[in-house]
């Protein structure tokens, strides 16, 4: 298996209006505990993320605590989960084996990852093909998505490395798609109370926003704030390894 190492400090040379897959793979990367760069690898048409691969235990254990996949409210017409900005694939191919009677539907800003998605998709009946292109900014009567057709939205590590307008798109979709009691799952760093919450996540934010001003952590008021406008409330904010939180939203 052959591995590429990134040099330090690397960043692919793409547009940011796109989010282009590469990108957000490289900076995802960055999100180790110590917000390094990493390594990220090749098999076939599959990407490898590291951080990914770091980060989806925790996330599923998540799910499975949380996700009201058998609340008659919830479920008992959409049997959806979107995920939005789905990155490789790897997300999706790992926590829709723990769901088998749901239908996982990944989405990305551009086509440039669906190669990758599909292939980790291959195999797994219950992840839905072809990926749906998807810019969580546009507008919401644009998503190509049915209106309350989804028992939850899920988006990893997408707030801090695009506009804020895609954060604010993210909320404003999801609470069309979602059904009456549908939940919003969001995992990335986040500010609390206006402030960083280590060291670490106060770098992390300023070579950030250096690279392009519109990116950064959020905070998690503002978020809140945003969600309320959607009709959705904010029932969990979980602390996550490696300086992270999940912040689980539904909807009213």
């Amino acid at each position: 298996m052959q591995v590429t190492k990134l040099p330090p400090n690397y960043l692919p040379k793409v547009s940011l209006t796109k989010q282009s897959r590469q990108l957000r793979v490289a900076i995802h990367n960055m999100a180790s505990e110590n917000r390094s760069m990493d390594t990220h690898s090749s098999h076939g048409q599959r990407i490898v993320a590291a951080a990914a691969e770091r980060n989806k235990e925790p996330i599923l254990e998540v799910f499975k605590k949380f996700l009201r996949n058998q609340s008659p409210a919830a479920a008992a017409e959409a049997k959806t989960i979107l995920e939005i900005a789905s990155g490789t694939g790897q997300h999706a191919a790992y926590f829709s084996q723990s769901f088998p009677d749901l239908t996982w539907q990944p989405t990305e800003a551009t086509v440039e990852s669906f190669g990758s998605i599909t292939a980790w998709a291959e195999g797994l009946s219950n992840i839905a093909q072809p990926p749906l292109l998807l810019d969580a900014s546009s507008p919401t009567d644009q998503w190509p998505v049915a209106p309350e057709s989804c028992v939850a939205v899920v988006c990893v590590n997408m707030t801090h490395i695009s506009p804020w307008e895609a954060t604010q798109g993210l909320l404003a979709g999801s609470g069309r798609v979602l059904g009456s009691g549908g939940q919003l799952f969001i995992y990335g760093p986040f500010f609390v109370d206006g402030k960083p919450t280590t060291e670490s996540n106060a770098a992390f934010d300023r070579s950030l926003r250096a690279h392009n001003s519109s990116w950064g952590l959020r905070d998690v008021a503002d978020v809140d704030a945003c969600a309320a406008k959607a009709g959705l409330v904010r029932n969990e904010m979980l602390f996550m390894p490696a300086n992270n939180f999940t912040l689980i939203y539904s909807k009213n």
